[in-house]
């Protein structure tokens, strides 16, 4: 049986970014835009990798909402997204 499936039927919360090239300041705005025009403005956008610190304000202001440096463990993302669920559901 074929998959007919379409984009949004997984009815993802979030999307995490992880970026390595220094291409953050032009992937993610491009990202959040195409999330945006697909109707799906409301998944939420996390972003890891080598980036600047001074660039981290910027990304948060666009609609990031949490950019993750080198080393984070994976319970820290895990706790993140606990805690962002317990505040929606409170």
């Amino acid at each position: 049986m074929a998959n007919t499936r379409s984009i949004g039927d997984e009815d993802a919360d979030w999307l995490g970014l992880s970026i390595l090239s220094g291409a953050h300041m032009t992937l993610v705005p491009r990202v959040l835009q195409l999330l945006n025009e697909a109707g799906l403005a409301h998944v939420g956008v996390l972003v890891g990798g080598i980036i600047p610190e001074a660039d981290i304000p910027r990304l948060l202001e666009m609609g990031v909402a949490r950019v993750f440096g080198p080393g984070t463990t994976m319970d820290s993302i895990v706790a993140f997204l606990r805690e962002r669920r317990d505040a929606a559901h409170a």
